[in-house]
C-alpha cells in the first residue's frame, strides 16, 4: 500500500472528492486518520482554506500535500 504506516490528515475545502470519500481512499491505501496535528504525523493534505493546520503542520515539518498531489500519489484519476 503506498500510504502504508503513514499518520494522514485532510484539511481546507477539496475540490475532487468529498471529505469522506478522500478519507476512505487513504484507508484503502493503508493510511491511518487523524483528528490533529502533531509530530506524529506524516502527511497533512490541504484543500482550499486550509487554516491553523496547515501554519502547525509547518511549523513541525509535516510533509504536505495539495489534493492533487495527493491522488498523484495513490494514482487516482478524477
Amino acid at each position: 500500500a503506498k500510504l502504508a504506516a503513514k499518520k494522514i490528515l485532510f484539511t481546507g475545502s477539496l475540490q475532487h472528492l468529498t471529505r469522506t470519500q478522500a478519507k476512505e481512499l487513504a484507508l484503502q491505501h493503508g493510511a491511518s486518520l487523524s483528528s490533529s496535528v502533531s509530530k506524529n504525523l506524516d502527511l497533512l493534505v490541504v484543500g482550499l482554506k486550509p487554516g491553523s493546520k496547515l501554519k502547525k503542520a509547518q511549523e513541525l515539518g509535516v510533509s504536505v500535500l495539495s489534493e492533487e498531489q495527493f491522488l498523484d500519489l495513490i494514482s487516482y484519476k478524477v
